[in-house]
């Protein structure tokens, strides 16, 4: 059977949807080209808030006109992100566009999604995970008791000590999102709890190819042109148990849980784990999404399907996902490499 990974959501849009023209057009797009600094977007933001209530210098003025032409040109050159939801008209800043990655065949019939489990959508870039929100109310409501929690993206968790390339006191570790529950009442202690967000890297040769086929397809979807695959070695055991790692002894001598917000194949690729079964008695809680769509609705939807509490002890053994072979069969191995 030929089975091989290609664009599932393409600038949040399902590949499958699209018109050859529409893939044409994104095949040939550039991102960043146009994008603002996000500073630069705050700013607009304040000075038309200003110009609304009439209170706008001269000065200001000329700036709020600089902004808008420069925010014309972004939404004229640049695709927007339908998943961001921490700033005011974004657009997709990930090279190529490529949200999420499924396995496709042609095998007996034509180019198609594989069915099952399998065929599950494999978020790609991060922003997927914020669609709507959705997740980080779900994991307010089951770890805080708040649907509606307050997020606090990137806060600095670890300071340099001083070193050759950082000063005493610079942020060298941040946790990807921190959520407050807004129910607490006034003069009482913050409630929040940590979120890592981990999307899945893949292995094989740059997406830009696939993108020229696209092209000389004149927009027809088919079998991509080269094999790659969802790299969760790197994603896993090499990116994100460190994370946990370095973060998780400090949160639970603080007496916090880490929240993992994974898709349910990144996952279902990892190494066996054991289940803690009360919120209370774990480190690590583990919601897994999927990524589904209702007929009518035009983008995939997220939803949380599942949840896995663990000690931090087992998540590294089921990150880890694998076992040493025994002395003699490591020398063994050794030793055919020596003959080759």
């Amino acid at each position: 059977m030929t089975e091989r990974f290609h664009i599932a959501e393409w600038y949040g849009r399902p590949f499958m949807d699209l018109q050859p023209m529409d893939r044409v057009s994104m095949a040939q797009h550039r991102v960043g080209a146009h994008t603002m600094k996000k500073t630069d977007v705050n700013r607009l933001i304040a000075l038309q808030e200003k110009a609304d209530l009439g209170v706008l210098s001269v000065r200001e003025q000329g700036r709020l006109d600089v902004l808008t032409a420069l925010m014309d040109q972004q939404q004229a050159g640049e695709k927007p992100c339908p998943f961001r939801t921490d700033i005011v008209h974004p657009t997709c800043t990930k090279p190529g566009g490529v949200c999420s990655l499924r396995l496709y065949t042609d095998d007996g019939g034509p180019f198609r999604p594989v069915d099952g489990d399998r065929g599950m959508i494999r978020a790609l870039c991060p922003y997927r995970f914020h669609q709507d929100n959705a997740a980080f109310r779900h994991i307010g409501e089951r770890l805080l008791g708040d649907p509606s929690p307050t997020q606090a993206g990137e806060v600095g968790f670890l300071e340099s000590t001083g070193n050759l390339d950082s000063a005493a006191g610079e942020d060298v570790g941040r946790i990807d999102m921190i959520l407050v529950a807004s129910n607490v009442p006034a003069g009482g202690d913050m409630k929040w709890t940590a979120v890592e967000i981990q999307a899945v890297y893949f292995s094989g040769r740059e997406m830009a190819i696939e993108f020229r086929d696209i092209l000389e397809r004149q927009g027809v979807a088919g079998m991509p042109v080269e094999g790659r695959r969802p790299d969760y070695r790197s994603s896993g055991p090499k990116r994100l148990m460190p994370q946990l790692q370095i973060k998780v002894p400090t949160l639970r001598r603080w007496g916090k849980k880490m929240a993992l917000l994974v898709d349910k194949a990144f996952f279902m690729s990892m190494g066996q784990m054991k289940r803690v079964e009360h919120l209370s008695n774990c480190d690590v809680v583990w919601f897994l999404a999927d990524f589904h769509r209702q007929p009518g609705d035009d983008l995939y939807s997220i939803e949380i399907v599942d949840e896995f509490g663990t000690t931090l002890e087992s998540a590294i053994e089921g990150l880890t996902g694998g076992e040493a072979v025994s002395l003699e069969e490591f020398e063994a191995r050794i030793q055919g490499k020596i003959l080759l």
